[in-house]
């Protein structure tokens, strides 16, 4: 009995991360299907992303910034951008500075932690993701950039073939993103989701609540141990963060939260690893870490006599203001989406058994 309800609880965190998240990352397979078909790697050669040009981590970040998704709807969109030819150091920039800090989050940042957190929150997603694509640039080896898109650029000079339609080449994209890649992101994106509904589980979500909210108890490390082993989106975590700064938790508290937890989760960093490399898992994971520790830091010694903000009808407007952007899906098609999910996860599991059977 006690099995059963613990495999339950699972699955029901699980769902609960999966739900939150997958409508955008099915979003995000089209567009990536779009960028992988339309933007060649010649293309990302001649331009600022395709190099280590400190221009291409610049539009990478502001790119990202703009863009309300959470970290696993990055995955597919960093992904694609790799795979088409893009370097490294870019596409690690876009996949920190997305899910780190948008429009949205500085509305609720402004109006739940106050304009002094809010700032050095919005300097920190700026600069961190350029600065994590400079370490990737200058550390990335043989990952640096994906070589076959290169290698398939030059075949296809070779090979006279006839103009496809822009209907035509949609078609192709999406039928990559949609049989490729989406099977394998989301391979590890479920993957990732259940290993974090076994550690709620183990690791009840009320007690890490309980040990955050005790001033007394709580560090910049305990908390970015935490936040980076949560799934963490910036807009709906904001809230929760206010409410343990308020309890009487340092100012940098909410800083390396929110740095470690919206740019880091298990399902991420599998994928990184899974689908770049082990190197840019690694230089991602330190580097973000670093960072977040780094700003929580500067946080606590620029705010020694914080005051958390109390103003209810500033809140309120802020709350306000940011629900007009906030896209809500509702709960059907969160949970289709998640469905569609677990199918493709099922999918690339069945080939994998298959294949080792084979060898074997």
């Amino acid at each position: 009995m006690f099995i059963i309800q613990f495999v339950k609880d699972i699955v029901i965190s699980a769902m609960s991360m999966l739900n939150s998240a997958s409508p955008w990352i099915l979003f995000s397979f089209a567009v990536a299907g779009v960028i992988h078909e339309f933007v060649s790697s010649d293309f990302m050669k001649k331009s600022t992303i395709g190099s280590t040009k400190i221009t291409g981590l610049l539009g990478s970040t502001l790119t990202g910034m703009c863009l309300p998704i959470c970290s696993c709807g990055t995955i597919p969109l960093g992904v694609s951008m790799y795979y088409s030819g893009a370097y490294l150091g870019p596409t690690l920039t876009f996949m920190t500075a997305s899910p780190m800090i948008n429009p949205i989050a500085i509305l609720l940042a402004f109006g739940l932690l106050g304009k002094e957190i809010a700032i050095i929150y919005i300097l920190m997603g700026f600069f961190c993701p350029m600065l994590i694509g400079l370490i990737a640039n200058h550390f990335g080896g043989d990952e640096l950039y994906y070589k076959p898109a290169y290698e398939q650029t030059r075949i296809q000079l070779n090979l006279k073939k006839a103009k496809r339609t822009v209907k035509q080449r949609v078609k192709a994209g999406l039928k990559w993103s949609f049989t490729d890649l989406a099977v394998v992101i989301s391979k590890f994106t479920v993957s990732g989701m259940l290993i974090a509904g076994v550690l709620f589980t183990v690791v009840p979500q009320g007690a890490i609540q309980r040990y955050l909210g005790d001033p007394g108890i709580i560090s910049l490390l305990g908390i970015t141990v935490v936040a980076a082993l949560m799934y963490v989106c910036a807009v709906g975590h904001i809230p929760f963060i206010a409410a343990i700064v308020a309890s009487g938790a340092a100012p940098g508290v909410a800083i390396t939260f929110l740095m470690a937890g919206c740019a880091t989760n298990i399902a991420e960093l599998l994928t990184i690893r899974k689908t770049i490399g082990k190197r840019a898992v690694a230089l991602y994971a330190v580097s973000v870490i670093a960072l977040s520790e780094l700003g929580g830091y500067l946080a606590n010694h620029l705010l020694p006599n914080f005051k958390p903000v109390l103003d209810y009808d500033a809140v309120t407007h802020s709350i306000k203001n940011a629900n007009v952007f906030i896209i809500q899906f509702p709960d059907w098609l969160q949970t289709l989406c998640s469905c569609v999910m677990i199918v493709y996860a099922c999918v690339a599991f069945v080939r994998w058994f298959r294949k080792k059977w084979s060898h074997d």
